[in-house]
């Protein structure tokens, strides 16, 4: 067998083996096979796909890359929950604190952020002394412990799909949905977890553009779960509009407080409710939405879902008192933008918000830049929300001097009208 063999057959439209499929996996990512002929196959697989079966060999053989994580030690179903990226995502610091309240075992690892959209370990580490870089043991410790561990994503985890994402990204093969779902799933699947809730957001602000291919997408990921024998659920979501009323990195683990305390923006909480019911179902700890949703409601009432929050950032070493003093998100600067007429306020465009508040310093244009914590945008009002002439509509803060050309910059997501419109966040649950 040869890489060549391997090109010329997905070339000529056959169903690659699996020993194909870790002959060139296993080679490529030890060095062996070049990346002009890896390059090759990837554009074979664009053009002419790949079947369930090549997906799932594909999932597999990354996994077995690296250091998979055994999880079988710990009492229970562990959970864990994957965004496809948005803006203003602070999901997990929501729903895992509530579902690990309730019982259920919340296990994940999360990455960085780059362009527009904002990563969950760099929220974290904008809490001083927060640990997000821990090992296999210390992981089942704090699970054990708390039901709850949110940790970065080692270099040890997949570095096949390291390599060959990189090398899609620069040739032109990212655009493939069997190549995008494995390289997904095998960084999910290696993590050790029992049951996995995808959020596979579409729309301007979202890699999936549109419904039909975030609905593909999760209907690939979801069948190679089964094909694994893992539980593997997906909601469709909205990402036209940024989630909830804070983008950045400090501001947003404020905001998850302030929901966890009960008081979180109703679109932002539509989604926590709907996204926590299904993985407390897939814990097996509830039948249905409706005992979820009262266990939910007890969690945030009752503060057991905010304890544990805290109880999270003082088991990875974060400084848990800072984040409650009011001088702890201080920005030095801040830019005003009002309204220019009066109607209901409606926002267009989240990528345009996730690239200002990048821009602000709150996220990165390379894995390189250091970020800002200080930076963001604070929405005064959101979608459907009524507007007067002047009134506040949203704020924009950073530890440097704002370039003023960032408030025209906004305005191309911001519409003013007299009318209402409804954009469901929730567009879709697939099983």
């Amino acid at each position: 067998m040869t890489i060549l063999d391997i090109i010329e057959n997905k070339k000529n439209r056959k169903e690659l083996s699996q020993e194909e499929i870790n002959f060139f996996v296993q080679n490529y990512t030890s060095g062996i096979i070049p990346d002009y002929q890896i390059s090759s196959l990837l554009m074979a697989i664009v053009l002419n796909g790949m079947t369930l079966k090549e997906a799932t060999f594909l999932t597999q053989s990354m996994m077995h890359t690296g250091k998979i994580i055994d999880l079988s030690e710990i009492k229970g179903i562990k959970v864990d929950k994957h965004s496809t990226g948005g803006v203003g995502d602070k999901v997990s610091l929501v729903l895992g604190p509530i579902v690990a309240s309730i019982g259920a075992v919340f296990a994940k690892m999360s990455g960085r952020g780059l362009g527009h959209t904002g990563g969950t370990i760099d929220k974290l580490e904008s809490i001083p002394g927060f640990g997000c870089y821990v090992n296999e043991m210390q992981f089942k410790k704090l699970l054990k412990k708390s039901n709850i561990a949110i940790i970065g994503q080692t270099d040890d985890l997949v570095p096949a799909d390291k390599k060959l994402y990189a090398l899609r990204d620069v040739t032109g093969t990212v655009n493939s949905m069997p190549l995008i779902a494995s390289s997904i799933m095998s960084k999910k699947l290696a993590t050790g977890s029992d049951a996995i809730l995808l959020d596979v957001k579409c729309g301007s602000g979202a890699f999936m553009k549109n419904e039909k291919d975030a609905t593909e997408l999760a209907k690939w990921m979801i069948s190679i779960g089964k094909k694994l024998k893992k539980d593997v659920r997906a909601e469709i979501t909205n990402m036209d509009q940024p989630l909830g009323r804070m983008i950045g990195n400090k501001n947003e683990i404020l905001e998850a407080m302030e929901s966890l305390k009960g008081n979180g923006e109703p679109r932002f909480m539509e989604l926590i409710y709907s996204s926590s019911s299904e993985i407390l179902m897939q814990a097996k700890i509830v039948k249905n939405k409706k005992e979820a949703i009262k266990l939910i409601d007890d969690a945030i009432k009752s503060q057991k879902a905010y304890k544990k929050f805290i109880e999270m950032i003082n088991n990875q070493g974060g400084d848990s008192k800072i984040i409650c003093q009011p001088q702890w998100w201080n920005p030095k600067y801040k830019l005003i933008i009002k309204a220019n007429k009066e109607g209901y306020l409606r926002l267009t465009n989240s990528v345009v918000l996730g690239t200002v508040a990048m821009k602000l310093g709150a996220g990165r244009q390379t894995k390189e830049d250091i970020i800002d914590n200080e930076a963001g945008i604070e929405l005064v009002k959101v979608s459907n929300e009524y507007v007067k002439k002047n009134d506040p509509i949203m704020i924009l803060y950073s530890s440097k001097e704002i370039d003023l050309s960032l408030s025209k910059e906004v305005w191309k997501s911001i519409e003013i009208s007299k009318n209402l419109k409804n954009d469901p966040i929730i567009l879709n649950n697939l099983k």
